[in-house]
């Protein structure tokens, strides 16, 4: 029994990964959104999984979290505020998609080198989970610097979010009162990067941070 508990969690958390991995691909805004809503409702099974496998109850409070803003009330401003801004079209990025893929599964190898050489003294599935936490984390970077769109910035902040959250669930959780108050934060750090991104739309009339070079006296 705990045999197949652990081959869950560990599909839950690898799920997570290929989700990720899902989000790198997507080259237009709504793909992109819908691909992160699915990642948090991973999340969300991966961390209720952990709290039936740990009997930790307060767990089961942190994934009713992950459902309810990650993958209800985020989503859904994130759809609004994209048509406030009118920016229906594709995602320009650093790099080329095929290019960008091969880097995250480059990442993915070298989170699991790293993590199962560094955790080899904790429990396998807390090993496991974490380094299938650390790619998410270090894909969520990658989605941050290979796009150009600040929206698309955004979605990647709150994936390498999601990776923190399964870490922390994975090495036993931490205290409740810590995993709201971490929610509430990433909470209001939305709100004031939606109410940014109207600013920088209002002001410069795009969201793409690229552009945004030649406003930094870099084109004189």
């Amino acid at each position: 029994m705990h045999g197949l508990g652990f081959d869950i969690a560990h599909l839950l958390a690898g799920s997570l990964v290929l989700v990720s991995l899902t989000m790198l691909y997507q080259d237009r805004l709504y793909a992109l959104l819908n691909t992160y809503t699915l990642h948090a409702v991973v999340l969300g099974l991966a961390v209720a999984w952990q709290a039936h496998l740990q009997a930790a109850p307060h767990l089961y409070i942190t994934a009713a979290i992950a459902l309810l803003f990650k993958a209800g009330i985020i989503p859904v401003a994130l759809h609004r505020i994209i048509v406030r801004l009118g920016i229906h079209r594709e995602i320009e990025t650093v790099a080329g998609i095929g290019l960008t893929m091969l880097a995250g599964i480059g990442l993915v190898g070298l989170a699991f080198a790293v993590m199962l050489r560094v955790t080899e003294g904790a429990a396998l599935v807390a090993r496991e989970d974490v380094a299938f936490a650390l790619s998410v984390v270090l894909l969520g970077l990658l989605i941050m610097v290979t796009r150009r769109n600040a929206v698309s910035q955004v979605v990647g902040f709150m994936s390498l979010e999601n990776g923190l959250i399964l870490a922390a669930a994975g090495a036993q959780g931490m205290p409740l009162v810590v995993e709201i108050s971490v929610a509430f934060s990433v909470l209001i750090a939305f709100i004031v990067i939606g109410v940014f991104l109207f600013r920088i739309r209002e002001r410069f009339d795009t969201v793409d941070v690229h552009a945004l070079d030649r406003f930094r006296g870099e084109r004189r």
